[in-house]
Parts: C-alpha cells; sequence; structure tokens
C-alpha cells in the first residue's frame, strides 16, 4: 500500500466512515468477517482498489471463503487486507481484532489482557497479551506533529516516577521508571459551567515518553522533539529545563520549594495528567513492567487525546493502524521490540 491510497483516520474525518455508538450497533455494523473485511478495505482504499503490484484501479475478484483476500482483474495477483497492518500474518479472525479495537478504543478506562481474553472467549491469556500490544503500537502515528505554538496558550512540562517495587528496601525511589510529561494548557470559555474549576483550564493534547534520567540531555531533547519551537513553557525549577530558553522556547521555571500550593496553581495540569496515568495503570492494570511502559503511555496518550470522540477512537485506530509493524510474540517476551513513539513521545 502505498502513503497516496493509504487513509489515516483521526477525529477531524467523521464522515468518511460510519462508526458504531453502542454494542447492538457495533453488531449490525460488523456480524462477521465479511462485513469486517469491506470495511477495512474502505479504510485503506477510500476511492477504491489500487493493486499494490501494478496499481490498477479496480473491482477486485472476491474470494467467498476468504474475505480478508483480494484479487487484481489486470494482473491476477492477490493482495491480503492485512499486509502491511498490525494484524498481517495473524490467525486471529477479523472480527476478534475488530472486536479488541471497539473494546479498547470506546472503553474511558481501556480493557486489560485478562479483562480482553474474559469478554472474547479467547482460549489463551498470551493472545490476549498479543492483541493488546499490536494495537497499542497502532495508536502511534511517526509523523505526528509537535503540540503548542497556539496563540494564548503555553505547555506545561514535567516528569515524575512511575511503578516500581520498594517493599524491604527501605525510603526513596527503587526500580522506579521515570515519565515525562508535555501537555497543552487551554481555557474555557468565559461563563461555562466549567469555567471555575482551575481557573477555566483544562488539558489539551498530551505528550507522554519514558525518560532515561532528568539530565538536561534528556528532558530538553524530549520537549524538543514533543513541543513547537516558540511555544510558552512552565517548568518547576529543576536544571535539566534550564536550558530550554537557549533552544528556542520561551521559558518559565516557577521554583515551588516543596509548596503544593505552588504546583497546584502553576503545574495544575500535569499534575493531574500524572495522577490520572498512575491511577489507570493501578486500576485497570495493577501495574505495568518498564519494559512495556512506553507501550501504555502510547494507550493513555490515544485515548486521552480523543476523550472528546470516545467513539470516534475506535475509527481512528484501524486508521492508524493501516501502515503500522506490530511486535511478534517472541518479540514481545524476549524484550527485542522497542515500542514506537513519535516526536519522541507518543502519538
Amino acid at each position: 500500500m502505498t502513503a497516496e491510497t493509504a487513509v489515516v483516520m483521526d477525529v477531524e474525518q467523521r464522515a468518511a466512515l460510519p462508526f458504531p455508538r453502542s454494542l447492538p450497533e457495533f453488531q449490525r455494523l460488523f456480524p462477521d468477517d465479511a462485513a469486517c473485511a469491506s470495511y477495512l478495505e474502505k479504510a485503506r482504499w477510500e476511492s477504491g482498489f489500487v493493486c499494490p503490484r501494478c496499481e490498477a484501479n479496480g473491482e477486485p475478484f472476491r474470494i467467498a471463503s476468504r474475505p480478508g483476500v483480494l484479487t487484481c482483474r489486470k494482473c491476477r495477483s492477490q493482495t491480503g487486507l492485512t499486509v502491511g497492518t498490525i494484524m498481517e500474518r495473524s490467525r486471529t479472525p477479523l472480527s476478534i481484532w475488530f472486536w479488541a479495537a471497539y473494546l479498547v478504543a470506546s472503553q474511558t478506562p481501556g480493557i486489560s489482557a485478562v479483562q480482553l481474553q474474559r469478554q472474547l472467549g479467547l482460549s489463551r491469556y498470551e493472545t490476549a497479551f498479543q492483541l493488546l500490544h499490536k494495537l497499542r503500537a497502532g495508536m502511534v502515528r511517526p509523523d505526528r506533529d509537535r503540540i503548542g505554538g497556539r496563540a494564548n496558550e503555553h505547555v506545561e512540562v514535567d516528569e515524575t516516577w512511575v511503578g516500581g517495587r520498594t517493599r524491604g528496601e527501605g525510603r526513596g525511589v527503587h526500580h522506579k521508571t521515570l515519565v515525562a510529561c508535555a501537555v497543552e494548557v487551554r481555557r474555557r470559555a468565559p461563563g461555562t459551567a466549567q469555567d471555575m474549576r482551575k481557573d477555566g483550564r483544562y488539558a489539551g493534547r498530551v505528550r507522554l515518553a519514558v525518560a532515561a534520567d532528568r539530565s538536561a540531555q534528556s528532558l530538553c531533547g524530549f520537549v524538543e522533539r514533543a513541543v513547537a519551537n516558540g511555544t510558552l513553557i512552565v517548568t518547576d525549577d529543576w536544571s535539566g529545563s534550564a536550558d530550554l530558553g537557549k533552544r528556542g522556547y520561551d521559558h518559565r521555571a516557577i521554583a515551588e520549594c516543596g509548596d503544593p500550593e505552588l504546583s497546584e496553581e502553576f503545574l495544575p495540569i500535569s499534575h493531574l495528567v500524572f495522577a490520572n496515568l498512575k491511577t489507570w495503570l493501578a486500576g485497570t492494570h495493577h501495574g505495568v513492567s518498564a519494559r512495556h511502559l512506553q507501550a501504555y503511555l502510547n494507550e493513555f496518550t490515544f485515548r486521552f487525546n480523543r476523550r472528546f470522540y470516545p467513539f470516534n477512537a475506535f475509527r481512528s485506530l484501524l486508521g492508524l493502524a493501516g501502515s503500522a509493524r506490530a511486535p511478534t510474540y517472541d518479540e514481545l517476551y524476549s524484550g527485542d521490540w522497542a515500542h514506537p513513539t513519535s516526536s519522541g513521545c507518543v502519538a
């Protein structure tokens, strides 16, 4: 599939394909694998099938017993609908993939592998675990733009420690992973019902990434890849962020001095994002390993940035998955797979 024929579905494209708003509607739209294949074909070729081999445009031959395979009428080459997607070489039926994508995208807290296995009636936990990680790989768009750069708005940048076990090892940070966050701070229109909450401030788009350490190279590098140049950035007074002014940003460092009221006043949105992230990791997944943490950050960001379009996220996920490479079972468990990021962060 070429870049010209690929369709990237996102929240701005609402009319290109229908999307289910309820479980009964999902069942009506996708009663079997053939209906799923038809939907996936429209997601990949908006203007009709184009043969990847001879580039002929036209209605292909279809095989009733193999709805995921299209045959070009001109050169007779066969094209698999899942080739080049996260579903490539998967023996899992398309209907199961669609159910998994719907459950992941439409439920506010997401779904764990144990829950997915139970809901879909899968015989093995490993199948559910791999399905979810493949879908998470499809949540990242490599060419994702940087956040910020909007007039009268700013971006909060902060970092926190996530996960880890400290039992029996004394006080302090043990086996935790550092996560960096950049989040747009927007304001609601005066007079709205939510205007009084946090002075009308609310979160726009967010970027999250596992950080190697709190050094200037790590933190400033994250900001450069995640935030547009010239953006007003608010951080605490940690030395790792001191060079942002020299790197093309309007940097404002706030000396918190351990005062929680100052944090609430100047960095409330990033702290809210961290609180939601940790609650989600502990509540839905009961903690995650450092090896796979970036994948969960990708999922959290994908859902957070589409929280105003919860059902549209299902359609978006299928479109993003159309050009993503997904991990194999062996890559996931061996540690050879590097979870994808974009702009030094997530989609």
